[in-house]
């Protein structure tokens, strides 16, 4: 008998229901192709949810998500919600759900394809075999430190606070993520505070010191922020796994991301403590400019999928038969306007979807 999984689809605004439709069709066949039966149920998230319940999570999404097995999340935002307070905007429903599901850890690869190397604003010596993994610390931090807000001082002047604030307690728990993801990979593991300014970072050094020798075969090296922002620029063939906190991991990711020449390629996994439910998603947003128009890229919403299956389900054979598709349609020079370079074939959003599909039939 198939084993069964429940997914729940969070399509949310702009493209993410064009590049949602894709991974879900590339999902189902690899499903018959290993007899996996997938159950798939949607739901509002972000300006949609905004749209048409007032909230940008609703309660029943959450509920939703935590009865689920994974959860596969597209796009959220757009202009036509930038005028709503902080606190109503599509982004919260984001937050709110790595909040009510207890996603602490942030997994973002970072990987030179050789068919987009051409891609990149570096030079091809710099980037060539680029392969890393950040860390990101996802429900600490300045992001969710107390206090916050906008307060009126004595002299009736605004003061805008936030606060970056971590346990020793969330500090070991992404750590050991760093660490044990640093030991799947090539056992380098950089950390990256501003311990030489900031006493969280220096409680964030200490924590990840003593976890060390429980790790001995990896090797843990530290970086300041500013510097490793310099060095993935310099050098970013020297990191394999980056670790750190949450704000920092936001811009790093972003940094890395963009070594590859388009953040339309790039998928990511947001997990809690094992056997909780994850959220996968592609980093970039919902471009909304496009949205409609059959230009947006799946791909990264089809990697999302299979990160999905091997760090969601615990079926990486699957994950492996999307990322060989993926990469086949790109050496048969398939491209979308995003990634489209000289002498290459031009496809829609749909179009790709369906050289992944062909591709992934003739594999079986």
């Amino acid at each position: 008998m198939a084993q069964q999984y429940r997914i729940t689809l969070l399509p949310g605004d702009g493209i993410g229901p064009e590049i949602m439709a894709v991974a879900v069709n590339v999902l189902k066949l690899v499903g018959e192709q290993l007899d996996l039966g997938f159950e798939f149920q949607s739901a509002l998230i972000g300006g949609a949810a905004i749209d048409a319940t007032g909230e940008p999570l609703p309660s029943a999404t959450l509920e939703t998500c935590r009865s689920s097995d994974a959860v596969l999340l597209a796009a959220i935002g757009g202009t036509k919600w930038d005028t709503l307070p902080s606190p109503e905007r599509p982004e919260q429903g984001l937050l709110g759900l790595r909040a009510g599901l207890g996603l602490f850890a942030n997994l973002r690869p970072a990987k030179i394809l050789p068919q987009l190397i051409d891609a990149s604003p570096l030079k091809q010596e710099v980037v060539e075999g680029v392969d890393i993994m950040v860390v990101r610390e996802l429900t600490g931090g300045v992001y969710f430190g107390r206090p916050k807000g906008i307060f009126v001082t004595e002299t009736g002047e605004k003061r805008g606070v936030n606060t970056m604030a971590y346990t020793e307690a969330e500090i070991d728990r992404i750590g050991r993520v760093g660490f044990e993801t640093a030991r799947k990979r090539r056992g380098k593991l950089c950390s990256v505070d501003k311990a030489n300014v900031l006493e969280v970072s220096q409680l964030w050094r200490d924590r990840l010191n003593q976890l060390a020798p429980e790790y001995p075969d990896v090797e843990l090296s530290h970086l300041y922020v500013d510097n490793a922002a310099m060095q993935l620029v310099r050098a970013p063939k020297q990191f394999d796994t980056i670790v750190t906190a949450n704000l920092f991991g936001d811009i790093l990711s972003d940094a890395a991301a963009m070594l590859t020449g388009s953040i339309g390629m790039l998928p990511s996994a947001s997990l809690g403590v094992p056997g909780s439910t994850g959220v996968f998603e592609p980093v970039h947003g919902s471009a909304p400019d496009i949205a409609g128009q059959d230009k947006a890229n799946p791909l990264a919403q089809v990697l999302s999928a299979a990160m999905l299956l091997r760090y969601g389900l615990n079926q990486p054979k699957g994950a492996e038969l999307i990322e060989q598709a993926v990469w086949q349609v790109l050496d048969k020079g398939n491209r979308t306007g995003d990634i489209m370079s000289f002498g290459m074939n031009q496809l829609g959003c749909r179009a790709m979807g369906d050289a992944l599909i062909r591709t992934l039939s003739q594999s079986a």
